[in-house]
């Protein structure tokens, strides 16, 4: 196998627009393309920036319930900094920014329940 990264994953949503809207506007995602493929169908990938995996907003599996994605997991390096962002924008973050030996992080939802984690992880992790 030559596998050497995972290229997207798809997140299944309800609303292309109002998701683009939230990962681009809120989580501050780029745009990678938003493209017609076919009647009633759109292509709606983001990525983060700097980021290898880009994201598909979906609505076409009907297997992928929207708000059914869990944990998933985005990496920071200013924690307090983007904590505060999302606040201002609205974002309901409950129990505050978490500690644990590895780093701290906060969980949250997109606007259809797909749950976030957004973590800063400590450079050296205490061992417990």
């Amino acid at each position: 196998m030559a596998i050497t990264h995972i290229a997207l994953f798809s997140l299944p949503v309800t609303d292309q627009d109002r998701a683009l809207a939230f990962y681009c506007d809120v989580l501050g995602f780029d745009l990678v393309r938003d493209n017609t493929m076919g009647p009633g169908s759109r292509w709606v990938q983001v990525v983060p920036k700097g980021a290898q995996t880009a994201i598909t907003l979906v609505t076409w599996f009907p297997a992928m319930t929207a708000g059914s994605v869990k944990g998933t997991v985005y990496e920071t390096d200013d924690i307090d900094g983007d904590v505060a962002d999302l606040l201002g924008k609205g974002v309901v973050i409950e129990g505050g920014i978490q500690e644990q030996p590895w780093g701290r992080f906060v969980t949250f939802n997109d606007p259809d329940g797909n749950g976030i984690v957004l973590q800063e992880t400590s450079a050296n992790p205490r061992q417990t």
